[in-house]
């Protein structure tokens, strides 16, 4: 992949592990319109106008230096008192339906997946050929190009949500009938587990292929919420009978590509790193390290083929920058590069930065991070 700037070329030394004077920067992901705006240096009201152009010039002027997830459209769905958005299976819906049955029960999330989730499984399996292939990869290499091509020079655009794995249905049926039947009918979730492992490793061949083809960042991070504050949201042991063997072979093509691969953290995730680690995941993004996210321990770990991680490190959405002054935001900054890897570093905040965060407190984020991008650990 030919890199035509500085910035972009700091991000990938640093995918690469290689030595850098600067720590590159992460996206930041602002939610409330005013603040992009005064990043983005333009005048009030021109977000909503202009979400895409504005968002991105918020980026730029940050100093970013790569994007995996790009969402630009995101922080409509918020306004100063909150989410806007309409009431999903997981944000209050009074009703849950899927496939027009109605999801009352554990038993029906079970009867749903026995009628309508293993048989489409089995039949995107049985019907996966050579056209279904092809699709993958021109469909893939046009999203990620054209984004690429919408950044310009001064942004890398990396991977994210190509790479599939099995994942919790609780999207699909609520928290409460889905764990309910997760812990009911334990051969019915093993067999979703394991066919999505099958079906997602045909769809990764494809999608390695596709990087491949197009000479795109061999990176990707992979996202799935599997934890809260307390910990993983199932007995880890129950992982083992299905979701672990499923998720290694899912994931398995970009593993043997020599893919970057970072799983995003949620809650206390401590407890499935191991496994992680295992089926070939090789860095983390996204800490909550209130909750027990032990940072220097992660940051010095190992992949399974003698790697150091890849990491970007955030200041907490949580705590520092919702709740702690400006020297808070600087001193978990300084804590993050003092603990961080030694290559493979990335500089962010957590996660979404959701409104009524204190200005002052981003826009020390903002000027710390710039900072260690131009004198990297030369404090």
């Amino acid at each position: 992949m030919k890199i035509e700037s500085e910035n972009a070329a700091l991000a990938l030394a640093a995918i690469n592990r290689e030595p850098t004077k600067g720590i590159p920067a992460f996206m930041m992901h602002i939610m409330e319109h005013t603040i992009i705006e005064r990043l983005a240096g333009t005048p009030e009201g021109s977000y909503k106008k202009n979400p895409n152009e504005i968002y991105l010039r918020m980026q730029k002027n940050i100093g970013v230096c790569m994007i995996d997830q790009y969402i630009p459209t995101n922080p409509l769905s918020m306004d100063t008192a909150g989410y806007l958005g309409a009431s999903g299976n997981t944000t209050g819906a009074e009703k849950i339906y899927a496939d027009g049955m109605p999801i009352e029960s554990p038993e029906d999330a079970a009867e749903h997946m026995e009628k309508y989730t293993i048989p489409g499984l089995k039949h995107a399996i049985d019907t996966f050929d050579e056209n279904t292939e092809n699709e993958i990869i021109n469909t893939v290499i046009r999203h990620e190009t054209d984004i690429q091509n919408e950044f310009g020079p001064e942004i890398l655009k990396t991977g994210y949500g190509q790479i599939s794995f099995p994942p919790f249905l609780y999207g699909n049926y609520g928290y409460e009938y889905y764990f309910s039947a997760y812990a009911l009918y334990p051969e019915i979730i093993d067999r979703v587990f394991t066919l999505w492992g099958e079906l997602s490793y045909l769809r990764n061949k494809a999608v390695v292929k596709a990087y491949k083809q197009a000479d795109l960042p061999l990176y990707h991070r992979l996202d799935h919420d599997m934890a809260d504050g307390r910990g993983l949201l199932v007995d880890v042991k129950t992982l083992e009978r299905a979701w672990v063997p499923a998720f290694i072979k899912a994931i398995s093509p970009a593993v043997e590509a020599d893919f970057t691969l970072l799983w995003h953290c949620d809650g206390n995730l401590m407890r499935l790193i191991p496994y992680l680690l295992e089926a070939g995941v090789n860095g983390f993004q996204g800490f909550q390290y209130e909750y027990g996210m032990d940072y220097p321990y992660i940051c010095n770990l190992k992949s399974k083929n003698g790697k150091s991680m890849v990491i970007e490190a955030g200041v907490s959405v949580t705590r520092e920058l919702p709740m702690g002054t400006p020297d808070d935001v600087k001193k978990q900054l300084q804590e993050l590069v003092e603990y961080g890897p030694k290559t493979g570093l990335f500089l962010c905040i957590s996660s979404s930065c959701v409104p009524g965060t204190p200005y002052k407190n981003i826009l020390a984020a903002v000027e710390g991070i710039k900072y260690y991008k131009d004198n990297g650990r030369d404090i």
